[in-house]
């Protein structure tokens, strides 16, 4: 099965999303969550720094920023 290789343009992507795609190897993709709403109000919150370390911690695993991260677990 073919891997889907890495694009440095959108371009590139667009071309290679032209073809036939049926013989890729979607095993190596991973689920993505987008943000559609738009962000019209702030909170700010006051939490223990254990717990936001931890809440970076466990961000910084999944390769995201804590914000969007407590958005998310909320």
């Amino acid at each position: 099965m073919k891997r889907v290789p890495e694009f440095k343009t959108d371009a590139e992507a667009e071309a290679f999303l032209e073809q036939d795609l049926s013989g890729l190897d979607f095993k190596q993709c991973k689920p993505m969550r987008f943000e559609i709403a738009q962000k019209d109000a702030a909170l700010n919150m006051r939490i223990p720094a254990v717990l936001l370390d931890a809440v970076r911690a466990k961000a910084k695993a999944k390769g995201i920023s804590h914000t969007p991260a407590m958005c998310g677990w909320c």
